[in-house]
């Protein structure tokens, strides 16, 4: 009985296991698809097929579009995690706290670039992908919450530097900057250049 008992167990944590397995498996196919052909191409039978399983596994571990996108922008996000706030926090100038943390971004998102041209050009069509992209707009309004905190503007300053900070942010503004041929800290010492003329 005993035996019976032990084997049972034994055999249910190699299903739990090869469950978890074929899931990671599955999600790992998401997010290369996601990056190199896009969101809006990615379907269930490339899913399938990158994955080495059925149609209907990926349908049992991802049921809808929404537990897709999460599953994806969780295990990405696991894989390439945002630049931490450590690395400037400390810094009380704030010219130097906004140039650390702007190339520390621009890092991440030429390391990263591909999932976020394709995931800004296919969003105006996916929804659950637009809420994926909602959670990552909120870090960087923190982020720029917190250089503009550092700045310590007068009231009539604080408008323009939220706009020059949340355009700076934002990957399109690496995106557009970079392809004029400006490194990550040639582009953050021009953004500090703005903000010093505010």
């Amino acid at each position: 009985m005993f035996t019976k008992m032990k084997r049972r167990r034994y055999r249910q944590a190699q299903r739990k296991e090869s469950t978890r397995e074929t899931r990671r498996r599955i999600v790992d196919a998401i997010v290369e698809l996601h990056g190199t052909i896009g969101p809006a191409r990615t379907t269930i039978q490339a899913i399938a097929k990158r994955a080495g399983v059925q149609r209907l596994t990926v349908y049992r571990h991802i049921p809808d579009e929404g537990a897709m996108f999460q599953a994806c922008s969780a295990r990405y996000l696991e894989l390439n995690p945002l630049p931490d706030a450590a690395g400037w926090q400390h810094l009380a100038d704030a010219a130097a706290r906004t140039r650390t943390a702007l190339t520390s971004l621009y890092v991440f998102y030429r390391r990263t670039q591909g999932v976020w041209r394709n995931s800004y050009r296919d969003a105006h069509a996916i929804a659950a992908l637009q809420a994926s992209l909602a959670e990552v707009q909120a870090w960087l309004d923190g982020l720029r919450d917190d250089l503009i905190k550092a700045w310590r503007p007068a009231r009539r300053q604080r408008a323009e530097m939220q706009a020059v900070l949340g355009h700076a942010v934002h990957f399109a503004c690496w995106d557009a900057l970079q392809a004029g041929g400006l490194r990550e800290s040639e582009i953050a010492g021009t953004i500090e250049k703005w903000l010093r003329a505010i």
